[in-house]
């Protein structure tokens, strides 16, 4: 066997360690980047209605507070359901929510909820429903 010049071993390792770290990379599984949270004020909300189609209103209030009103394409999941913990984690995770309860206190426990789930995207209106509400936005019933 032949012997390998010293600056012939440094040349090998360098190749090495710089083709076996982009080999082992290229096997693992393409992350989602996750965004933070973000709160949006009624007027930033219906922009991001408008321009996202794709975009999941969730309403997290009870069915009573939602048949009273509720955001046009609303999907409701009662916060206060036994079952909410079960189908909030079988939402799309990939998907684009704007999550909103009747002034903001649910939901933005329900946003903190999402971010741990590792959902993509989420955006909180601000003030809930009711500010919604007074900024002369229209509501379902």
């Amino acid at each position: 066997m032949k012997k390998l010049c010293p600056l012939c071993l440094i040349a090998i390792c360098l190749v090495a360690t710089q083709i076996l770290p982009a080999q082992e990379n290229a096997l693992e599984t393409p992350r989602i980047e996750q965004r933070a949270p973000q709160n949006v004020k009624p007027d930033q909300a219906a922009k991001l209605i408008s321009q996202q189609t794709n975009i999941i209103i969730l309403d997290v209030r009870t069915p009573k507070e939602f048949a009273a009103g509720h955001l046009a394409g609303a999907t409701n999941i009662d916060f206060f359901a036994s079952s909410f913990e079960k189908k909030l984690s079988a939402l799309d995770k990939d998907k684009t929510y704007l999550v909103h309860c009747a002034v903001g206190g649910r939901s933005a426990k329900v946003r903190e909820k999402m971010k741990a789930l590792n959902f993509k995207s989420i955006y909180h209106l601000d003030g809930g429903i009711k500010a919604w509400e007074e900024a002369g936005k229209k509501v379902e019933k």
